[in-house]
């Protein structure tokens, strides 16, 4: 029979992993919030299926590129280009530390995605994004991404 402390303890490691997803719901009513809804021509789906692609949804995702660079957050932000992360050459282009873009509150992440879409390419910098964006298995994963969030998106 475990023991009362091992399944708290388990209960607690589960409770922090969970911590860091968002429903696609509740990040759906973020966006809307923040007006990313049609933000440089770019849908409240666009955004659900980046973050879908990019993070599963996962807040304080960081990933380690080749070349020494880390992706933070949501929208998996390059620190090389947007964020200072104090360990590799950076432009900071979002004048943001990476850390913020782990927040959350997603404030920092959507600002900084806000400037990065304003710029020259904006979504269309990952190629890879769009080619399955407008795949058929990206249009129905997209369809669902949104399905049963309408109520949420309400004033």
């Amino acid at each position: 029979m475990p023991s009362p402390l091992l399944i708290s303890l388990v209960s607690c490691l589960v409770a922090v992993n969970q911590a860091s997803l968002i429903g696609r719901c509740d990040l759906a009513k973020v966006l809307h919030q923040e007006d990313l809804n049609g933000f440089e021509g770019y849908s409240l789906t666009d955004w659900l299926c980046l973050a879908f692609v990019e993070s599963d949804f996962n807040i304080t995702k960081v990933n380690e590129n080749t070349d020494g660079s880390f992706d933070y957050g949501i929208f998996q932000i390059n620190s090389h280009y947007w964020c200072n992360d104090y360990q590799s050459h950076t432009e900071n282009n979002c004048q943001v530390d990476c850390q913020e873009l782990l927040s959350p509150n997603l404030l920092a992440i959507i600002n900084c995605a806000k400037k990065i879409v304003s710029g020259a390419g904006g979504m269309k910098n990952c190629l890879d994004l769009v080619t399955w964006l407008h795949s058929a298995v990206g249009m129905e994963a997209i369809k669902q991404h949104k399905h049963g969030c309408h109520e949420t998106l309400s004033p």
